[in-house]
């Protein structure tokens, strides 16, 4: 069997279809239970494995402020379709920076921080790891588990990556030691991606303690920090909290690179509003380092789409806009909240066998349910609800009209003999 997928894979280039030799490549999960989800005509069935937030009527959501700043810029005649920079929209890109690392952050006044504007959260990782290898080449510390594209993109970066066990399948919470113990053995120089908050898929987060305790293994491993930050408001409801660990590391001296998407928090998904910044030494490297990394962009993407960039940079420069989304985003957040509390009382006040208290601990869009796949899969096929096999739940799926249904689903499954 494995010398036929060799076969099939090898091109033949006298053959009369040249295409012959590919083989049919599996479908993203995330992606395919959405589609499944959508074939299923249940009126129960609920989506679990969206990873887009819902109303509690189970719609899209658009951000009032976006609508109102979308109008303003379709409407501006003084804006035209011509290319953005390589690095994209300026003002967008001074944002980002005020976002990311504080209004007053010295980083900033100093010029010792590089930001690009790039296609999303994944633009700005594929950004991020195409310039690791052309001119920090190393190993790669990733979580285990950590989000499935993650793997995928630093492999067609062609990067070596390695586990580091994040997770506590024990305490359904964050394996502190285990994480320390790993990096302490890490080659000297590797990069170690973090998740800046809401870790996708587990939502555990370290606490401020433990972040201290990566940081001190990070200087003493010299080891190169690439911080992904998809969920900046929906870990604690906070923007400013939910960067915490970044900010610190900045405090501490780390050049480091942050991977930044504005998909969730501003409800930009399909616009691909995102960032990458590089944080180095002084602003002379800083030069140098963004005519490299805008040889990177121009190869990928040649150069950023703007409308998307023009609505978010109206937001974070102007003090109402600004004001507006955040009382928004808290709204939004607090829903995701909301649905925590509800999924656990609904599955103690049914006694649901086991503890569910990392329900309300885990912050952000997803949930580690504890669930094995089997029962994940029984969900599926029996009670229509769409998850993923390792158990990861989007909290943004729940409303509260089927929160008791996906409660009594859970129990029949984890009951099952």
């Amino acid at each position: 069997m494995q010398k036929l997928q060799l076969l099939q894979n090898q091109f033949n280039p006298t053959s009369d279809d040249i295409f012959y030799h590919i083989v049919q490549a599996p479908p993203d999960p995330i992606f395919g239970i959405a589609n499944a989800y959508k074939a299923d005509t249940s009126n129960t069935k609920i989506d679990l494995g969206v990873g887009a937030y819902r109303t509690d009527e189970e719609k899209p959501y658009v951000f009032e402020i976006i609508k109102k700043l979308e109008k303003e810029i379709v409407n501006d005649p003084t804006l035209n379709k011509e290319y953005l920079p390589i690095e994209g929209l300026a003002d967008f890109n001074k944002g980002c920076q005020k976002l990311m690392f504080g209004q007053n952050s010295p980083l900033i006044a100093s010029g010792q921080i590089v930001t690009a504007q790039c296609l999303g959260g994944t633009g700005a990782l594929r950004v991020g790891f195409e310039f690791v290898k052309r001119h920090i080449p190393g190993d790669v510390y990733v979580s285990k588990p950590t989000w499935s594209n993650h793997n995928q993109v630093i492999e067609r970066a062609g990067l070596n990556q390695f586990e580091y066990p994040y997770y506590e399948p024990k305490t359904k919470g964050f394996n502190c030691a285990g994480t320390i113990e790993c990096l302490s053995q890490a080659r000297m120089g590797s990069i170690v991606l973090l998740h800046v908050c809401a870790h996708n898929p587990t939502g555990v987060d370290p606490t401020e303690a433990e972040w201290l305790q990566i940081a001190d293994v990070c200087k003493r491993r010299r080891l190169v920090p690439f911080f992904d930050c998809a969920y900046q408001g929906f870990a604690s409801g906070c923007i400013e909290k939910d960067v915490y660990a970044v900010r610190k590391f900045a405090e501490l001296g780390f050049q480091m690179i942050v991977a930044q998407s504005f998909s969730k928090n501003m409800g930009l998904y399909n616009e691909r509003v995102g960032a990458v910044h590089i944080v180095t030494s002084n602003k002379d490297i800083s030069a140098r380092v963004l005519s490299n990394l805008k040889i990177v962009i121009r190869t990928i993407c040649s150069n950023p789409p703007a409308i998307g960039a023009r609505v978010a940079a109206k937001i974070l420069t102007d003090e109402k806009y600004f004001n507006a989304w955040v009382e928004e985003l808290k709204t939004v957040t607090g829903r995701i909240i909301k649905m925590r509390t509800l999924l656990k009382q609904e599955l103690d006040n049914l006694k649901v066998p086991g503890n569910w208290d990392h329900i309300t601990k885990q912050t952000g869009f997803f949930t580690f349910t504890g669930l094995t796949p089997e029962q994940c899969d029984l969900l599926t096929k029996q009670y229509h609800v769409y998850l993923l096999r390792s158990g990861r739940m989007s909290m943004a799926g729940i409303t509260s009209k089927n929160v008791r249904y996906l409660a009594e689903s859970i129990k029949a499954v984890v009951q099952n003999k």
